[in-house]
């Protein structure tokens, strides 16, 4: 391969191990793409001004290693003021413990794997704009390639990014939502979808999906694709603990869809505000907590060039 590439690493992802595991991944990395610029994080959205500024240099590779929230974190330097990245290719290292868009890009669990798939299938993808409160009251924008949701799965990261994960993504969200589950009381909300008459609905959570997967393995959005110009709507209505919990296990295997209390729709542009005007409604984005309602979503087809791995669906 002979583009320019630029690598950003989060050491801290997966507890450290990542940082530890450094110059093995750099060799396998270099093996594969040949040698590139690296630079590695030292504090919340410093991934993001680093890849703006790399994609400035003219790099047309950008390859991020850690987890969903260095992904996401990555993918804010593509949208940021003064930077062209229409040639640039986003490929994805995962290393972290939740691993939400590695399941949708189809590659592999293991590091060293998963680096083998640096350049494999790119294609163009959509990204989802989503506009929130934060907790000051301002409006603030960001960009999302996976999953941005609002409900109990906002307290679920709250609380999960309060912990070590060191017991794994999928352990983590499950003690996270189970602990959520003991103080979330389900919240009313107005839904806007494509500018039509508002949803009034009681809802435990709204996932608005880009890709399939949330939580550490939950294929919430089991037909989301992430290059059709729309987002999955995905809305798990007034459902009891109990209820919930019974069917975990159908929602980490995309079988929930059709259940009683579950509704599906497809929009282009979501807009969702709480019905009582004092009420906190978090919001979850690829992972990560960053305000409450009142939010919009909307797609932005073809955003971006990313790379897929061998076990990736099509459509």
């Amino acid at each position: 391969m002979s583009e320019s590439s630029f690598v950003v690493v989060n050491p801290q992802s997966q507890n450290g191990r990542t940082g530890r595991r450094w110059p093995e991944l750099a060799a396998r990395l270099r093996g594969r793409i040949g040698e590139f610029e690296v630079a590695f994080t030292e504090r919340p959205r410093q991934a993001g001004e680093l890849v703006a500024a790399a994609l400035r240099r003219g790099a047309t590779r950008v390859v991020s290693v850690g987890g969903d929230g260095t992904h996401n974190e990555v993918l804010q330097g593509f949208f940021a003021d003064g930077v062209e990245a229409g040639g640039a290719t986003l490929s994805v290292v995962p290393t972290g413990t939740g691993g939400d868009l590695r399941r949708t890009l189809g590659l592999p669990e293991e590091t060293l794997a998963a680096i083998d798939c640096v350049g494999h299938d790119p294609r163009r993808v959509d990204a989802g704009l989503l506009r929130y409160t934060r907790a000051d009251g301002a409006t603030e924008e960001s960009y999302f390639l996976n999953i941005a949701s609002f409900g109990i799965s906002g307290l679920v990261d709250q609380l999960v990014n309060q912990s070590s994960k060191a017991l794994g993504g999928k352990v983590s969200f499950l003690w996270g939502t189970a602990r959520a589950a003991l103080r979330y009381k389900n919240q009313p909300i107005r839904l806007r979808l494509d500018g039509g008459e508002p949803l009034l609905r009681t809802i435990n959570n709204v996932v608005v999906a880009n890709a399939r997967y949330f939580g550490g393995g939950m294929k919430v959005a089991p037909d989301a694709d992430m290059s059709d110009g729309l987002f999955d709507v995905v809305i798990i209505g007034d459902l009891g603990t109990v209820e919930l919990a019974r069917g975990m296990g159908a929602v980490y295997r995309g079988e929930h869809i059709g259940r009683r209390g579950i509704e599906v729709f497809q929009a282009r542009e979501v807009v969702a505000e709480p019905a009582s005007p004092d009420a906190e409604i978090l919001i979850d984005m690829d992972g990560e907590q960053p305000g409450r309602l009142p939010a919009s979503f909307s797609i932005v087809p073809g955003a971006l060039t990313l790379d897929f791995g061998p076990e990736a669906p099509r459509g």
